[in-house]
């Protein structure tokens, strides 16, 4: 039936776009496929390891068993689901549905884990494949990402790709009358609102990325999960006590050490880091205040405009008005 044919539901030229310049911003390879697992549109940013790999006909067969041994693992769980290549490479598969129905996927990846990180339940799909020495350099100049941030990654390419097809369907449901659209707008507009955070969030996370090992060298050996852990969640809250049961160390001991190794308590070190990310977020992004407020968790919009005119004089959008083209 066309109601779950991906290539009829979807204007395939400007999602195509789109996939692009998600390519961009995440740092991710992308290409989407039909529930065959046909590809649909081109590659978006595949890299030169993955390209060469492909070329090889033994190597691609690998490729296309990870392919889809990962599609079928996101169709069982219905969410995304993260894998290792036969190289050791991180790739993602991001099912789309209508009513429980499988149409296809976004298949994402191509980038390496962060030194030390992921978890081990992480499955390898294939066994390795033994590395040629001339691929060695290029496999080493693939992205390294961590694995919280490739977990909100793969989490906003679900809500997006899955709100894009209801959101045609519910455009062909409003050109036929005939057909109920109660249930398909309501849940649209969950999806959208749903889609807008994480699209915040996604666009954060890509600009504000910190050099890891600049962070740290800032700070005692014993603080530093700590640190990755306030950095890898910027719309989160985190309690010192979390953090001190973190560092496997008593929130007294966490507070006091925090205190002398930052020069500041670690209330005003999150006040003021996020503060600064939020000043970051206005010159070099178009995101709203509610979305910004929101990205770097502040809850109300009301208290984040509070916080922000007591730290830097004036609210948010003045600051955007005068500090944007300074």
């Amino acid at each position: 039936m066309d109601k779950f044919n991906i290539q009829k539901l979807l204007d395939l030229e400007k999602w195509q776009h789109i996939q692009d310049s998600l390519s961009q911003v995440t740092r991710l390879a992308l290409i989407t496929v039909d529930y065959k697992g046909v590809p649909v549109t081109r590659h978006s940013g595949c890299s030169t390891f993955c390209d060469t790999v492909r070329k090889d006909p033994v190597l691609a067969a690998h490729c296309r068993k990870c392919d889809s041994r990962g599609g079928l693992e996101a169709v069982r769980t219905g969410s995304p689901y993260i894998y290792l290549c036969h190289y050791g490479i991180v790739d993602v598969a991001v099912p789309i549905t209508v009513d429980d129905n499988y149409i296809g996927a976004v298949m994402a990846g191509q980038v390496l884990l962060a030194e030390e990180d992921g978890p081990p339940h992480l499955e390898r799909i294939l066994s390795p494949s033994p590395l040629q020495e001339e691929l060695v350099p290029v496999r080493s100049s693939l992205p390294v990402l961590p694995y919280g941030e490739i977990q909100s990654i793969a989490k906003m390419l679900f809500q997006l790709s899955n709100y894009i097809v209801e959101e045609a369907i519910v455009k062909n449901q409003l050109l036929h009358p005939e057909t109920s659209l109660g249930s398909a707008q309501g849940q649209s507009r969950k999806n959208y609102r749903r889609w807008k955070e994480d699209m915040a969030a996604a666009h954060t996370s890509a600009l504000l990325q910190e050099d890891p090992d600049a962070l740290k060298a800032l700070v005692h050996p014993l603080l530093k999960p700590a640190i990755k852990e306030i950095h890898t969640h910027r719309d989160r809250n985190i309690p010192l006590t979390d953090l001190a049961a973190l560092c496997k160390v008593s929130p007294g001991y966490f507070s006091r050490l925090f205190s002398k190794e930052l020069g500041e308590s670690y209330s005003d070190y999150i006040s003021n880091l996020k503060i600064k990310w939020a000043t970051k977020l206005l010159l070099e992004t178009d995101l709203s205040v509610t979305e910004i407020s929101e990205a770097l968790g502040f809850g109300e919009c009301g208290y984040f405009i509070k916080k922000f005119k007591k730290s830097e004089g004036v609210t948010p959008l003045v600051y955007r008005k005068y500090f944007r083209n300074a």
